[in-house]
């Protein structure tokens, strides 16, 4: 079976199941970017991890972000920075923060030197791993959980300081974008 990298992509980017959420924009005390910063904004594309052809593309400008099929049509989704799309600058990484049910979900980019970017998150979908996870995070931080419908919240509030010790710790995993623009 396929798996296109736009599924991992909106897995990561969007709300799923289980997800690790906070209670404000991180990090904490870090102030908003008031737009997408020239380093960062470019288009990038995905690949099938599968097959190894190249996907969609992630076009970043300076609002915010849009999302091109591999057949260049532009339906695929888009977020434009606002008080639900927080991004935020601290210690080499990008911080995207999306609101969603009261709960701010994270993710991170890192722009490689190559242009290529890094898109993490913290990884709980897999039960075994998902709780393996938890459990480790349990032992630094307060994890309290929320149940809203049919998905549940971790929710941890970390200082920039312990935040970014998670990053270190390797808790934040994801796939690589290349840069073609």
């Amino acid at each position: 079976m396929r798996i296109s990298i736009l599924v991992l992509f909106w897995a990561l980017l969007l709300i799923s199941c289980k997800e690790v959420t906070f209670k404000e924009p991180q990090p904490v005390g870090v102030p908003a970017l008031k737009e997408v910063p020239l380093a960062l904004q470019g288009a990038y594309q995905s690949y099938d991890q599968t097959t190894g052809d190249f996907a969609d593309t992630l076009i970043i400008e300076a609002w915010g972000y849009r999302m091109k099929d591999k057949n260049d049509k532009d339906w695929l989704g888009r977020g434009t920075l606002s008080d639900t799309l927080v991004l935020k600058y601290y210690e080499n990484y990008y911080f995207v923060n999306f609101k969603s049910d009261g709960q701010w979900v994270l993710r991170l980019v890192k722009k490689n030197p190559n242009g290529a970017i890094d898109f993490l998150a913290i990884d709980i979908q897999d039960d075994v791993k998902g709780k393996n996870i938890l459990k480790k995070i349990s032992k630094k931080l307060k994890v309290t959980e929320f149940k809203h419908k049919d998905e549940t919240y971790y929710q941890i509030n970390p200082t920039a300081t312990q935040l970014m010790g998670l990053i270190k710790e390797g808790y934040f995993t994801g796939s690589k974008l290349n840069k073609i623009k």
